[in-house]
C-alpha cells in the first residue's frame, strides 16, 4: 500500500516539477486535456462510428420499447414503460461506446504510437484521464443522439436545464468508468482478438444485470446483490432520476461510487499502462 501511494505521489511530483500542489492540479490537467483533445480530433475526423452505434439504441426504443409499452407485462408505476426505458437504454449507449475504448491502446501500440507516448515526460495516470475524458465526450454525442430520439418518440422527460445538465455529467462520469475499465482489460489482455471477446462477454451482463430495462423491485435476490454492484445502475438510477422522476433518491450515493470507482480505475490502469508493452 505505502509503495502503491508513493509511486502515484511520485508521478505527480514528476509532473509538477516542484512541491505547489496548485502546479500539480495545473499541469496534471494541462496533460489530460491534451490528451483528451487528440481522442476528439479523431471522432471530428471519423464520426460514422457514433451514427453507427446509433442504430443499437434506436431499435432498443423503437422496437422493444413500444411493443413492451403495448405487453404492459414490467410495473413501472405511474410512467409509461417507454419513459421507464429510456434512460436505461441511455446509459445502456454510454457504456457500449466506452466499453471497447481500450481497443485504441492495442491499436496504438501496434502502430508503434503508444512507444512514443511512454516515453513522454508525463504521467501514465494523465493519458488514462485523457483517453476516458475523449470517451466521455463521445458519449455525450451519443446521448445527444438518443435525447433527440426520445423527444421524436414524445418520451415524457423532464426537459430542465439543470436536470438535462446533471444528465450530461453523468454520461461522462460513467463512460470514463467504463473506459478506463476497458482499458485494464486491454492492458491485461494485450491482443485485439481476445480484447473484443471479452468486451462482447461483460457487456450483456452489466446490461441485463442492471436496472435498466426492469425495475429492481422484480428482480430476484441474487440478482438485485449483482445490481448493487454494478456501475451501470448507478448510472440508470441518475440519469433515471434527473430526466424521469426529476430528482435522484440517494444522489450522494450514485455519484460516491462512481466518483470513487472511477478514481480507483484510473489509478490502477496508470500503475499498470506500460504493461500493455510487454
Amino acid at each position: 500500500m505505502i509503495s502503491n501511494k508513493s509511486a502515484v505521489a511520485s508521478d505527480w511530483a514528476e509532473l509538477a516539477g516542484g512541491p505547489s500542489g496548485v502546479a500539480v492540479l495545473k499541469s496534471y490537467g494541462r496533460c489530460t486535456w491534451a490528451v483528451a483533445e487528440m481522442e476528439v480530433r479523431k471522432l471530428r475526423h471519423d464520426p460514422t462510428e457514433l451514427l453507427t452505434r446509433a442504430i443499437q439504441p434506436t431499435l432498443w426504443l423503437v422496437v422493444f420499447g413500444e411493443a413492451m409499452a403495448r405487453l404492459r407485462a414490467i410495473p413501472t408505476g405511474s410512467v409509461s414503460y417507454l419513459t421507464f426505458m429510456t434512460p436505461g437504454i441511455f446509459a445502456q449507449s454510454v457504456m457500449f461506446v466506452a466499453i471497447f475504448y481500450g481497443l485504441a491502446i492495442i491499436w496504438d501500440r501496434d502502430a508503434g504510437i503508444l512507444q512514443k507516448f511512454l516515453v513522454l515526460p508525463v504521467p501514465r495516470t494523465a493519458f488514462v484521464t485523457g483517453r476516458a475524458l475523449g470517451a466521455g465526450v463521445r458519449a455525450l454525442v451519443q446521448g445527444v443522439i438518443v435525447l433527440l430520439l426520445a423527444l421524436v418518440l414524445g418520451v415524457h422527460l423532464h426537459w430542465t436545464v439543470g436536470g438535462v445538465a446533471a444528465s450530461l455529467a453523468a454520461v461522462v462520469l460513467g463512460a470514463s468508468v467504463f473506459a478506463t475499465l476497458s482499458m485494464l482489460i486491454a492492458i491485461a489482455v494485450k491482443t485485439r482478438e481476445r480484447f473484443m471477446g471479452i468486451g462482447q462477454v461483460i457487456t450483456m451482463p452489466l446490461f441485463f444485470a442492471s436496472n435498466a430495462i426492469y425495475p429492481l423491485a422484480v428482480m430476484p435476490a441474487w440478482l438485485h446483490v449483482v445490481a448493487a454492484v454494478n456501475p451501470l445502475t448507478y448510472v440508470v438510477d441518475l440519469l433515471r432520476g434527473y430526466l424521469v422522476v426529476g430528482q435522484v433518491a440517494d444522489p450522494l450515493r450514485a455519484w460516491g461510487v462512481l466518483l470513487l470507482l472511477s478514481a480507483a480505475l484510473q489509478v490502477l490502469a496508470g500503475r499498470t499502462y506500460h504493461k500493455v508493452m510487454l
